[in-house]
């Protein structure tokens, strides 16, 4: 055995080699991790305590917008530390069980994510392509229900994968060969690399980019037919549809941005689950752990879209930051005019 292994449990037998960094790279990386979960639990719980603060918020977009936020949050509460430790140190410290409760939070909490933005383009499609028809059909119970799909399907797929143990079905020999104490990852056999990255990333992600871009044809057609229009009419024709196209306009390029930051974030890390078993499980661990913290990048960033994009949420931002939401009667003060 050469001298410089060192191991995850010094006295226990069959213990994982440990990942030997230098003194650099490890305060490289905790900073960078630290930094990440600390900006994506903040970020989130700003756009929670706007929405939930403030009743001109109180929206049916907004309550989507929230749960995923929320989604988000327990991103960086119950799976970024743990993840941390084990790209850092390639050590898990945390026991058997409490490795498959992860496992299952880590993969429920993407796929609700995704879920979260397919139902917030079907809002934007109803909102832009039928706006005449908007308000009957995207109601509070409909959120209801789009928000109960979210997180019941997730949880479903991925306790059951998890603790059904498909994912090694006709693995087990080359998964007892890597298996030592420490070790914590989920190795899914090439069915499961497939049907698993289907159901999470594939089919919702499709879907998606199916309806923004019908969107965004019709809203184009829209612009179209308001150019022909001549200038006087156009003039006399009411303000409030303007005003209210253009926050509609503005809102569906904002989540489409959204959309679009989370497939660039989780892109790579379904390809390599997918691509994986194919190779013989040949791709290094530091690569795996690189895409997999681009995927929970992607919690951090939608916090930060919203601050670029949206005035009322830098409006409400600094009403938390200065503490004025503790004063009488803040939830009622207006955040953006109101369209008239």
């Amino acid at each position: 055995i050469p001298q410089n292994v060192q191991y995850c449990f010094d006295f226990v037998n069959n213990s994982c080699p440990k990942n030997v960094r230098s003194t650099v790279s490890l305060w490289a990386m905790y900073v960078f991790m630290v930094g990440a979960i600390v900006l994506t639990m903040s970020g989130n719980m700003f756009v929670i305590v706007s929405i939930a603060h403030f009743k001109q918020l109180h929206s049916p977009t907004n309550f989507l917008i929230c749960s995923l936020a929320t989604t988000d949050f327990l991103v960086s509460l119950i799976v970024m530390p743990y993840s941390m430790v084990r790209s850092i140190e390639s050590c898990w410290h945390f026991g058997d069980f409490f490795c498959k409760l992860h496992t299952c939070c880590d993969i429920m909490l993407c796929t609700t994510s995704i879920f979260h933005l397919c139902f917030i383009s079907v809002d934007r499609y109803y909102a832009v392509c039928n706006p005449l028809r908007y308000v009957s059909k995207i109601t509070i119970p409909v959120i209801v229900v789009f928000l109960l799909i979210s997180w019941s399907v997730p949880f479903l797929f991925a306790f059951g994968l998890v603790f059904s143990a498909s994912n090694i079905d006709g693995i087990e020999e080359y998964v007892a060969s890597i298996d030592c104490r420490g070790f914590c990852a989920l190795i899914s056999n090439k069915l499961w690399g497939v049907m698993g990255s289907l159901i999470a990333f594939l089919f919702p992600g499709t879907l998606m980019v199916g309806i923004y871009v019908r969107i965004f044809a019709v809203a184009r057609k829209h612009a179209k037919e308001i150019a022909k229009i001549p200038s006087a009419k156009r003039c006399a024709s009411s303000k409030k549809n303007n005003s209210s196209t253009k926050k509609e306009n503005k809102a569906t390029k904002t989540l489409s941005i959204v959309m679009g930051v989370f497939i660039f974030c989780w892109l790579p890390f379904f390809i390599f689950t997918i691509a994986d078993p194919f190779i013989n499980y040949l791709t290094p661990e530091d690569l795996f752990n690189a895409f997999l913290w681009l995927g929970y990048l992607n919690s951090s960033c939608n916090p930060i879209i919203y601050g670029l994009f949206y005035s009322w949420f830098r409006k409400a931002f600094k009403m938390i930051v200065t503490g004025r939401i503790f004063t009488p009667e803040s939830s009622t003060l207006t955040l953006f005019p109101a369209t008239v």
